[in-house]
């Protein structure tokens, strides 16, 4: 304030002295420049930050890596701690290690919207394709060197694991794909990610139900689609209340998990599945 006080005392007798020396005709803001550029670097008010506001899309993420963690943690990760895991292949070590940080991944992304930082998270984006990649390439490995070892010990090729694990690889790949193509366009962008994700959770969910509810089936289809339909119809209805329609995208990728469901029961159990299992399980070979 005191030094505001004696800017204004030398404008003043600055322009008492400029009407007598005949200065006056200068422009006000040359005149006031000084004072003004004193008085808003003095009086700026500091930079806000945008408060972190956590979405649908960021719960829904938060779900997902709820039942990949939870499922895998208590049926997996809890007994390695114990010493009571049994001896694994390499590459289910790998794949765990990169399905954690896949889902740490997507949690953050969602995160970084939430607190405004696109340009980290776009950044990121370019990081999670390649990710995404070694995602599917390591979920099948481990799907079909496991479905191969269960042919080797005289169950039939056509599993519900097999069926679960080529419709997780196809669905995640087309959906990926989807989302990546439509990243500048957010609204279907963010939605089909979160259907990508749909069919790659049945691990995850299968142990989670399957150790919390102490089920005799290690596959239990009623409490895993029950899950998975819950999600996708959760992330239509969001769609239509936020945007007041739901787009071709995501009755694409809701309709993928619905007849993925609708379907299970019936493929798995049927002899056209059977005599594609064994050909493709003929090609697996891991030693």
């Amino acid at each position: 304030m005191t030094q505001h006080f004696r800017k204004a005392q030398q404008l003043f007798t600055f322009l008492h002295h400029s009407r007598c020396t005949g200065s006056g005709n200068l422009p006000l803001s040359v005149l006031l420049g000084g004072f003004n550029m004193t008085a808003t670097a003095t009086g700026a008010a500091p930079a806000t930050v945008r408060k972190f506001r956590p979405s649908f899309f960021f719960w829904m993420t938060l779900a997902m890596a709820f039942f990949v963690f939870g499922g895998f943690g208590i049926h997996s990760a809890l007994p390695a701690l114990k010493g009571n895991f049994p001896p694994a292949p390499p590459v289910v070590h790998l794949h765990a290690v990169v399905m954690v940080t896949w889902m740490i991944l997507l949690v953050v992304q969602s995160g970084l919207i939430g607190a405004g930082n696109v340009k980290l998270h776009r950044s990121l984006g370019t990081w999670g394709i390649a990710h995404a990649t070694v995602v599917l390439l390591t979920g099948l490995s481990i799907q079909l060197i496991a479905s191969r070892a269960g042919l080797d010990a005289g169950r039939a090729p056509g599993s519900d694991g097999l069926y679960l694990g080529l419709l997780a690889a196809l669905g995640f790949s087309i959906m990926f794909t989807l989302a990546i193509r439509n990243a500048r366009r957010p609204e279907i962008h963010k939605r089909m990610i979160l259907f990508a994700m749909l069919p790659v959770l049945p691990p995850g969910v299968n142990r989670f139900w399957f150790e919390a509810l102490r089920l005799d089936d290690p596959i239990p289809t009623f409490w895993l689609y029950l899950t998975l339909w819950s999600m996708a119809a959760a992330i239509l209805v969001q769609e239509r209340r936020s945007t007041g329609r739901i787009s071709i995208y995501s009755m694409f990728g809701a309709g993928w998990i619905f007849v993925e469901g609708a379907l299970h029961e019936t493929i798995v159990g049927s002899a056209v599945f059977n005599t594609v299992a064994a050909g493709i399980l003929g090609l697996v070979h891991y030693r």
